[in-house]
């Protein structure tokens, strides 16, 4: 496993060096994909991963940019090729649902991702030393520039390093190896996760403990930049952007990444306290493509990077050791928890509750096709059972997205009661 530590550059010395070589890489890139592209046209063949600097060695823009640095940027363009072919495999197969394009070329004249190997770079104290290349220096008179090093990284473990230019800022990407941590966790213990807007992460364990990640701070933070965004455009022609548009898109995007990144920590760090082994993501496939709640809830619930936050969070849990499970939370938010509603399956025909102590699972096509939970939402955030109990209606879904595959996983949710689903701890993250 490979973690990954980003730094952005303020150096005004350096930033010429940057974009430099990210034009040159910008230029060597669309090289590459065409090439990758005339062979996958012609002869039907996906290029290998050493086939596109064999054949771009006398490219002026290869000979201008470090030959190793060159080498792994054109490896990246393989590797691109190579996940197309084996996406249209699965699309093939019937494994993905939309058809896989082809790499397509960067804006010209733009600026593009460059990779160093760990070979590459020399530490001298606290700064990393970035060749440029024989061709530069014989130009230019100019052989490297440096890099100041994170001091809490371990130069040793260094595998490579990414410039990546991004909103008019220039990011370095320090790539390192993870050593997964052995710690003693109880697959019995199981943490589900139910995803929204105000309540940002419920997060209900059959343990008796729960939290709420709020949040209206990241509704707060996406609807101030698009009041800024619009204010801006307004009466500028379609495509309209600048530099101010740059700046205030990547500070929105600084603090995204901030608030996964909290969030994220603040869950993995509830699992290792309290010895949690399993952790269930209710999350339905395309949910953001097909969502209709109106037009400026949608555009609140799209902007909201919940499937970045889902995907870090399976990162963390590989660290750690912590299995990671993802379910469709289908009728979670609708079937009461407390009364043991049958939770039907998406895409399946909802059917008629029948109680877990019956013992019996409900063969197709066996109950009658209207369904209906015993209890209801009443109004925003509060749930009311069939006995008349008043629960928070996320942590209710929580606790279904847990019942979901708690017979699958052979896990139990007796210690799961109404004063768990009633009253949980909320967590502000950004003052926590």
């Amino acid at each position: 496993m490979f973690g990954c530590q980003q730094n952005i550059i303020k150096n005004s010395d350096i930033l010429p060096f940057l974009e430099y070589l990210c034009k040159t890489a910008n230029k060597i890139i669309n090289c590459g994909i065409y090439l990758a592209r005339q062979w996958y046209f012609k002869c039907n063949y996906i290029t290998g991963k050493y086939d596109l600097e064999k054949e771009l060695k006398q490219n002026q823009n290869y000979k201008f940019l470090h030959s190793q640095a060159a080498q792994q940027t054109l490896r990246g363009v393989a590797e691109s090729f190579k996940s197309f072919k084996e996406l249209s495999k699965k699309y093939r197969s019937g494994e993905l649902e939309n058809c896989p394009r082809l790499p397509n070329y960067r804006k010209k004249g733009g600026l593009g991702m460059i990779t160093y190997p760990k070979q590459a770079l020399r530490l001298k104290g606290d700064q990393v030393k970035i060749p440029l290349g024989r061709k530069v220096k014989a130009a230019f008179g100019v052989e490297a520039f440096w890099l100041p090093f994170p001091t809490n990284l371990d130069f040793k473990k260094i595998r490579e390093i990414r410039i990546l230019p991004r909103n008019g800022c220039f990011y370095v990407e320090w790539v390192y190896k993870l050593e997964p941590q052995q710690i003693e966790l109880d697959k019995d213990k199981v943490l589900g996760i139910d995803h929204g807007l105000d309540n940002w992460l419920t997060c209900i364990s059959n343990r008796g403990t729960g939290f709420i990640i709020d949040g209206k701070h990241l509704k707060s933070v996406n609807q101030f930049y698009n009041q800024q965004i619009a204010t801006i455009k307004e009466n500028k022609p379609q495509g309209f952007w600048s530099k101010r548009l740059s700046r205030i898109t990547e500070k929105r995007n600084r603090q995204m990444r901030d608030a996964v990144n909290k969030a994220a920590r603040l869950v993995i760090n509830h699992c290792l306290e309290n010895g949690i082994g399993r952790l269930v993501f209710g999350w339905n496939k395309g949910q953001k493509d097909g969502i209709n709640i109106g037009a400026k809830n949608n555009q609140k619930f799209v902007q909201i990077p919940t499937g970045k936050l889902k995907d870090r969070l399976k990162q963390l849990c590989e660290q750690y050791g912590i299995e990671f499970v993802e379910t469709e939370e289908s009728y979670t938010s609708k079937a009461s928890f407390l009364d043991d509603d049958f939770l039907p399956t998406f895409g399946e025909k909802p059917r008629n509750a029948v109680p877990r102590s019956c013992g019996n699972s409900i063969p197709a096509g066996s109950a009658p096709e209207s369904w209906k939970p015993s209890g209801k939402r009443i109004k925003r955030g509060l749930y009311c059972t069939k006995n008349g109990f008043l629960i928070n209606a996320d942590a209710n879904g929580s606790a279904n997205i847990l019942r979901k595959v708690s017979t699958k996983l052979g896990f139990n949710l007796n210690r799961v009661s109404r004063s768990d689903l009633t009253t949980l701890l909320r967590i502000r993250f950004w003052i926590a």
